[in-house]
């Protein structure tokens, strides 16, 4: 599903439009980028939590000659979905 079908989708469902819909949708995703960039986490109940891991430097090897590389720590974006949100999946058929 991609951002305009998302759009799509809760245009229909609210029967708001879908320009109305896609400023919500953006200024949700940007409300949450700049949270992350202040380094705040976001939780949103029953569904998960978004947040920023920081990753520790690590020597990795390239495939094609062998040789180590190092590769420097950094932080990263990260979602853990909540244990509703799980089960919830985990009951969905597969394929």
């Amino acid at each position: 599903m991609t951002k305009a079908d998302l759009v799509e989708t809760v245009a229909e469902k609210t029967g708001l439009t879908r320009t109305e819909v896609a400023k919500a949708v953006d200024e949700f995703l940007e409300a949450i980028r700049h949270a992350l960039e202040s380094g705040k986490n976001i939780e949103i109940r029953g569904f998960g939590t978004f947040k920023i891991k920081q990753r520790k430097s690590r020597k990795a090897r390239n495939p094609r000659t062998g040789e180590e590389v190092p590769v420097p720590d950094r932080k990263v974006p990260v979602f853990k979905p909540s244990n509703e949100f799980k089960a919830l999946i985990t009951k969905l058929p597969l394929g």
